[in-house]
């Protein structure tokens, strides 16, 4: 029994490092996809997710009308490679060390981990995309910058290739990542980007983050995706109501 909580409990930190800042749920506390635990009941389910339900500005959501404005170029600067790589029991997340760092206009945020949902979590007018790969930084300041990055069927990608080849099969604590994964390698080359505020799309759903979710996506093998989506058929929240939130998207890509 204790090492069924110990294993909880590292799922919980693997899923969200910054939670102890943003307010994590107890140790115990379960949520899923679907079902009794799933989306629909996340604000029921602990005090602490509370704004899962009563949100204003919560995420993914359905990017449309963005309004094409002049927005700060996006400075990132990855040359680390991930030191651990977990199955959490809710997606595969690759944790990065200190080092690597994302500008956005004159606020510096450094890259803590990225993970992957299936499928897409944000659409762009109503079209959904295979996976979703969401890069969290967090600024010394407070707050969160996430990137999100629309991954579709196609060519291989050597980074996911080697991420879905490497990935645990059973939820756990986190183990070594191989040294060859580069992350920048999930980047698209064209950096243009839709930015709107919104909040984490897992308990406890904290509306703190700078949402940055590239225009253009990425390309990996399609055997790929069927090998992530073996471990997790679904993990997308569903989309959330843009109530009367701004959708930017930059001139730039």
């Amino acid at each position: 029994m204790r090492r069924r909580q110990v294993l909880k409990m590292f799922a919980a930190i693997a899923l969200c490092p910054l939670c102890a800042s943003i307010g994590v749920a107890e140790e115990g506390h379960h949520w899923s996809y679907e079902g009794a635990t799933g989306p629909d009941k996340w604000g029921e389910l602990d005090g602490a997710d509370a704004t899962c339900s009563i949100g204003s500005q919560q995420s993914p959501i359905d990017i449309t009308s963005a309004v094409t404005a002049r927005q700060p170029s996006l400075k990132i600067n990855w040359s680390k490679r991930p030191e651990t790589i977990v199955n959490n029991g809710h997606t595969i997340q690759l944790n990065t060390p200190e080092g690597d760092t994302l500008q956005l206009g004159d606020r510096s945020f450094r890259l803590t981990q990225f993970h992957f949902h299936h499928p897409s979590e944000h659409l762009v007018d109503g079209k959904r995309f295979g996976m979703e790969a969401h890069f969290v930084h967090a600024a010394a300041a407070g707050g969160l910058a996430v990137v999100g990055v629309f991954i579709v069927p196609g060519k291989k990608n050597a980074a996911f290739n080697k991420i879905v080849s490497t990935m645990p099969q059973e939820a756990g604590a986190p183990v070594s990542a191989d040294p060859s994964i580069d992350p920048s390698r999930l980047l698209p080359a064209e950096r243009g980007y839709y930015h709107y505020e919104g909040s984490l799309t897992t308990p406890p759903c904290s509306q703190s983050v700078d949402w940055i979710v590239l225009a253009h996506h990425v390309e990996v093998a399609e055997a790929d995706i069927a090998r992530f989506a073996k471990l997790y058929p679904m993990n997308a929240r569903p989309v959330q109501k843009i109530d009367r939130r701004f959708i930017l998207r930059s001139r730039a890509g």
